[in-house]
């Protein structure tokens, strides 16, 4: 079992930054993917990126060289660096922890909420 808790959402206006932690607990989180994914009002959640436990990165179009995933495993944490946000970046932000086989090793945090708005 791990247990995932995202911090770090806030209110930035446009053109701004945050960085949003995931801690996990449990045990052999260098052992998962781990995932940033949101979820906007009225709106499919869908993925912003993600992060192999042999650092691999993967992002969606729509954040590409705005968003940078990174992870510390001495500290059980994922990151996702936010630059240059935009209004449409307004959303739930939530962090999941899988690998294979994902029926049994899927985890998801409960979400940190981030606005955009001047």
């Amino acid at each position: 079992q791990v247990q995932l808790v995202e911090s770090g959402g806030g209110l930035v206006q446009p053109g701004g930054s945050l960085r949003l932690s995931c801690a996990a607990s449990g045990n052999n989180f260098n052992t998962y993917t781990m995932g940033w994914y949101r979820q906007a009002p009225g709106k499919q959640r869908e993925l912003v990126g993600t992060i192999t436990s042999g650092d691999s990165t993967n992002y969606a179009d729509s954040v590409k060289g705005r968003f940078t995933i990174s992870r510390d495993n001495a500290k059980n944490t994922v990151y996702l660096q936010m630059n240059s946000l935009k209004p449409e970046d307004t959303a739930v932000y939530y962090c999941n922890a899988r690998k294979m086989p994902e029926w049994i090793f899927n985890f998801w945090g409960q979400g940190t909420q981030v606005t955009v708005s001047s």
